[in-house]
């Protein structure tokens, strides 16, 4: 019901533009939020949407460089990523919440309910 693409291999300075189209009684879901996941590490919070006030949460790492949007119309929501390091690479995962999820909550993905398969982004130096 979550279905993330457009990872890839790219250099660093490079951009990507993820996907994630939601299918399902998901597909409006009021919270919607990208993760990911390096090698040995924890999954961490990247970007995220409140879809009731179209408010944007970023976690500071990529604050500037990445930019999350959401088009009801094809319950897809995206994460263009600008001037990608190395650092960025990670497994991308998009997840949602049933509910608006205030700021706060949006940086712990043990509060998101529903999980896409991961994309991988890999960036070269």
């Amino acid at each position: 019901q979550l279905q993330a693409s457009g990872g890839g291999l790219v250099q660093a300075g490079d951009s990507l533009r993820l996907s994630c189209a939601a299918s399902g009684r998901i597909a409006d879901s009021p919270s919607m939020g990208w993760f990911r996941q390096a090698p040995g590490k924890e999954r961490e919070f990247v970007a995220g949407i409140r879809w009731a006030d179209n408010n944007k949460f970023y976690t500071t790492a990529v604050k500037g460089r990445f930019a999350v949007s959401r088009d009801k119309a094809q319950n897809t929501m995206y994460l263009q990523m600008n001037n990608l390091k190395p650092e960025d690479t990670a497994v991308y995962y998009c997840a949602t919440y049933g509910r608006p999820l205030n700021s706060g909550s949006f940086y712990n993905p043990s509060v998101f309910e529903y999980w896409g398969q991961g994309t991988l982004v890999t960036v070269s130096s």
